[in-house]
């Protein structure tokens, strides 16, 4: 779990990216005084290095694309072709998995979405 200073300094650091700001160890520490904030000493300078040499905007853009992850159950290419028979089955199990899990809220007296 993210320490308040490491919160307080990325948030400085994208306010200054979408700002237009270079990210710098002044600027981060000028906004973090500006919100009344107080964080260890090391963590703006901490993050104004690991983004001097970083597009900071296709960071933040591009988080998670490694590609699509592939379908559950895919069949490596050259193997058997996948019975057709068997999705219904395997939709049934799902539909009844989530309707436990549902239920398992309820029982606990509250629902994630109520």
């Amino acid at each position: 779990m993210a320490s308040v200073s490491e919160l307080a300094c990325l948030c400085s650091a994208l306010i200054l990216h979408g700002n237009e700001v270079t990210v710098r160890e002044d600027k981060i520490n000028a906004l973090i005084k500006a919100a009344r904030g107080n964080v260890e000493p090391f963590w703006p300078g901490l993050f104004a290095k690991a983004l001097a040499n970083v597009n900071t905007g296709s960071l933040i853009y591009n988080v998670g694309a490694g590609g699509p992850a592939p379908a559950a159950g895919a069949i490596p290419a050259g193997g058997p072709a996948p019975s057709t028979a068997a999705a219904p089955a395997e939709e049934k199990k799902v539909e009844a998995k989530k309707e436990e899990s549902e239920e398992a809220d309820d029982d606990m007296g509250f629902g994630l979405f109520d």
